[in-house]
């Protein structure tokens, strides 16, 4: 059996990409697919531990996030995304270590160290689509759009960081999508670049 392919979808708070994986998935499921849709941090444990602390406002080290991260990203494989590539099925995960590259990056931690020992560690994606927008739009749309904050990461100087570190990033399979337009523009990019990775129509 031919092994699955991992699609992760990438950028900073705001960009949409949550958005764009919903519609992905629906646009496959359409084709006769059947994809896993995940994200990251989990609901797992540690992932609930992550999402408490950024809601909170009370940040803890650098340190201790990211192995709360990788921690939460082992349980992740083990469970979730091996076992389902295993099984020759597609996977759509909002994030992946990219954004903890980005995002712990951004805290002060060495972007460069946290990309190889993650790719050394975890399932490479097939496709990295990292959507991009300002800093300023994202939280603008992550304002507008209310619900929970989390104070931890949304605040306009941490998420520059954060977009300078992706703006940077250079591995196998990336592909970056403007994604400070029409949403159903930004859709068919999305489209196209699965399909081609996917070898489907």
């Amino acid at each position: 059996m031919k092994r699955g392919t991992l699609i992760v979808f990438e950028g900073i708070d705001g960009c949409g990409k949550s958005t764009q994986l919903r519609r992905a998935a629906g646009a496959l499921r359409e084709r006769g697919q059947d994809p896993i849709v995940t994200r990251e941090p989990t609901e797992g444990p540690w992932g609930r531990k992550i999402r408490a602390m950024a809601r909170s406002g009370d940040a803890v080290s650098p340190e201790t996030e990211l192995e709360w991260f990788f921690e939460d990203r082992r349980d992740h494989m083990r469970e979730v995304v091996t076992p389902a590539l295993d099984a020759g099925r597609i996977v759509l995960s909002d994030r992946s270590y990219f954004s903890t590259v980005a995002y712990q990056g951004a805290r002060g931690l060495d972007a460069a160290n946290i990309l190889a020992e993650s790719e050394a560690e975890f399932e490479k994606p097939g496709l990295v689509l990292v959507f991009t927008l300002s800093a300023e739009a994202g939280l603008a749309r992550v304002d507008a759009r209310g619900g929970t904050s989390e104070p931890v990461f949304e605040n306009l100087a941490f998420q520059e960081k954060v977009a300078e570190i992706f703006a940077g990033l250079d591995v196998a399979g990336l592909v970056r999508i403007d994604a400070d337009r029409d949403e159903d523009a930004i859709a068919a990019d999305t489209w196209r670049a699965i399909a081609e990775a996917l070898g489907l129509d």
